[in-house]
C-alpha cells in the first residue's frame, strides 16, 4: 500500500493537452479500480477517466476549467493498492453477458467507455404496457430511451419513431453516363511537380480584457480551439473556390415522403439529408478528385485519391462544431446509410462522438438548411479537398414546361481546394448532385 499520483494519460487521440471539466470525486472519497475520477475535454471529445488504483482520494491537483498537458499530475490517491493490469479497449462494446469490470487501457488503442448503460443493463419493466411496434421498441433500446417516459403522439396512442428520436435528442438526369464501379485499390497517389508553401498564419489577437458587465472574456479551448486552428490552417493553406446551383428538389421531397411511410424505414429517420448523402457518394465516383487529399512530403507534393468515401457530416453540438464521418459510406444501402446518419447525429448531440469517428474523413456535407440558410461558402475540413452545403428547401415559384408552378427548391453549394480540382471538375460534381436531387429514383435499391 502506498500513495500514488495519477498523471493525465494519453487517451489515444494524438493530442497533447486536455481541460479538466468535472471532478467526480472529492478528497477523502473511497475509490475502486475503474471508478470514474474526472471528466476531461480534449479537442475532439469528452472523456471519462477511470481510476487505475483502489484507495482514498488525496489531493485534486488541477482545478476544474484548467487545461493541462498530457503527463501532468492531476490527482493523488492515498493507501493505493497496486495498479490494475491495463488492457486495450475492445473494438466493439462487450456483450451484455460478459460481466466483470474491465479497466479501459490508455494509449493509442485506448478509448474510454461511455457512461451510458448498455442496452441489456437498462430497465425494461417500466416499458410494459406501452403501445409501440417492435421496430420502435428496438430503436428505443438502441438509443437508450425508456418507452414509459416517452409521450406518445400516434393516432391510437402508440409511441412513434419521431417520439423516440425527439426524446433521445432532448436527455435527366444521370446524363446517360454509366456510373463507374468502386476500384479495388482503395487509394492511389498522383505526384505533382511543385508543392505550394503554406503562408504563415496571422498572429493571434490579444485576449480581451473585461472592464465591466458589458463584456466578457471566453477562453478558447477544447473543440473551439481545435476548430479555430483547423479553419485558419485550411483557409490560409488551401485556395478555396466556391460554386452553387439552385435545384428543383420536389422529387426528392416526394421520395422522402414515400420512404417515411415505408415499413422498411419505420425505425429510422428519413430526411432530405439522406438523399443528399447518396447524391454526394454517387457524384464522387464520377469526379474522384473531389474526394482526394493534398499531401506535402519531403520529396514534393502529392495528390492522394481515395477510392472510398468516409462521409463527414458537420454537426453543431453544445460543445461546438464536430465533423464525425461514416466510414466506407459507399458500401451502405439507403436504409443502412439512414441508420448511420441518425446514429451519428444523436451521438454528436450527446457529446459522445469519439476521436475515431472524427478522423479519416474524405469529404464533408454541411446541412445549413436546418438553420434557415439558403447557401454558403463553407471552409474545407482540414485533410480534405471538398465540402458541400445543402441549403433550406422551400416552396418557390419555378418554371416547369413554360408554366410557373410552386416547387420545392433548394441550393447546393460547395467549396473545393483549387490545387487539386479545377473549375470543370467542381462544376461537374455539383451538377451531378443536382441531377440526383432533381431525379433520385434510380438511387433507390
Amino acid at each position: 500500500m502506498s500513495d500514488q499520483t495519477f498523471h493525465l494519460p494519453d487517451v489515444g487521440e494524438g493530442l497533447t493537452e486536455a481541460e479538466i471539466v468535472t471532478w467526480r470525486v472529492a478528497p477523502g472519497d473511497q475509490v475502486a479500480v475503474n471508478d470514474v475520477l474526472v471528466e476531461i475535454e480534449t479537442a475532439k471529445s469528452l472523456v471519462e477517466l477511470p481510476s487505475p488504483y483502489a484507495g482514498v482520494v488525496g489531493d485534486l491537483l488541477v482545478e476544474e476549467g484548467k487545461t493541462v498537458d498530457v503527463g501532468a499530475p492531476i490527482i493523488t490517491i492515498a493507501d493505493a493498492a497496486a495498479p490494475a493490469a491495463v488492457v486495450p479497449a475492445p473494438a466493439a462494446a462487450p456483450a451484455a453477458d460478459e460481466g466483470g469490470s474491465v479497466l479501459v487501457g490508455y494509449g493509442s488503442a485506448g478509448q474510454v467507455s461511455s457512461r451510458r448503460r448498455k442496452p441489456a443493463e437498462r430497465p425494461v419493466a417500466a416499458s410494459v404496457g406501452v403501445v409501440a411496434k417492435p421496430p420502435i421498441r428496438k430503436l428505443a433500446r438502441d438509443l437508450g430511451v425508456e418507452l414509459a417516459s416517452v409521450t406518445p403522439s400516434g393516432p391510437a396512442g402508440e409511441v412513434t419513431r419521431e417520439d423516440v428520436v425527439a426524446h433521445a435528442s432532448q436527455a435527366s438526369v444521370f446524363r446517360n453516363i454509366e456510373t463507374p464501379e468502386w476500384p479495388d485499390e482503395r487509394e492511389s497517389t498522383i505526384p505533382v511537380s511543385v508543392a505550394t508553401a503554406a503562408p504563415a498564419a496571422p498572429a493571434p489577437a490579444p485576449a480581451a480584457v473585461v472592464n465591466d458587465a458589458r463584456e466578457e472574456s471566453i477562453p478558447v479551448r477544447g473543440v473551439r480551439k481545435a476548430t479555430a486552428s483547423g479553419m485558419v490552417r485550411s483557409a490560409y493553406t488551401a485556395p478555396h473556390v466556391s460554386v452553387w446551383r439552385d435545384i428543383d428538389a420536389s422529387r426528392t421531397m416526394e421520395l422522402v415522403k414515400r420512404l417515411k411511410s415505408s415499413p422498411d424505414f419505420a425505425d429510422v429517420k428519413v430526411s432530405p439529408l439522406l438523399i443528399m448523402a447518396r447524391a454526394v457518394i454517387w457524384a464522387v465516383r464520377r469526379t474522384p478528385m473531389v474526394n482526394a487529399a493534398w499531401i506535402d512530403g519531403d520529396e514534393g507534393a502529392q495528390i492522394r485519391v481515395r477510392h472510398y468515401v468516409n462521409l463527414g457530416i458537420a454537426a453543431a453540438t453544445p460543445r461546438g462544431l464536430l465533423v464525425p464521418n461514416i466510414k466506407d459510406a459507399q458500401d451502405l444501402n439507403m436504409r443502412d446509410l439512414a441508420r448511420s446518419l441518425e446514429k451519428l447525429t444523436l451521438t454528436a448531440r450527446e457529446g459522445k462522438t469519439t476521436p475515431a469517428d472524427q478522423s479519416g474523413g474524405t469529404i464533408t456535407i454541411t446541412n445549413i438548411g436546418v438553420f434557415g440558410m439558403d447557401a454558403g461558402t463553407p471552409i474545407i475540413n482540414p485533410g480534405e479537398v471538398g465540402i458541400v452545403a445543402l441549403g433550406a428547401i422551400r416552396q418557390k415559384p419555378w418554371v416547369v414546361d413554360g408554366e410557373v408552378r410552386p416547387r420545392w427548391v433548394t441550393t447546393v453549394s460547395g467549396s473545393f481546394d483549387h490545387r487539386v480540382v479545377d473549375g470543370d471538375g467542381v462544376s461537374r460534381f455539383i451538377a451531378d448532385i443536382a441531377s440526383v436531387l432533381e431525379e433520385p429514383a434510380l438511387l433507390v435499391e
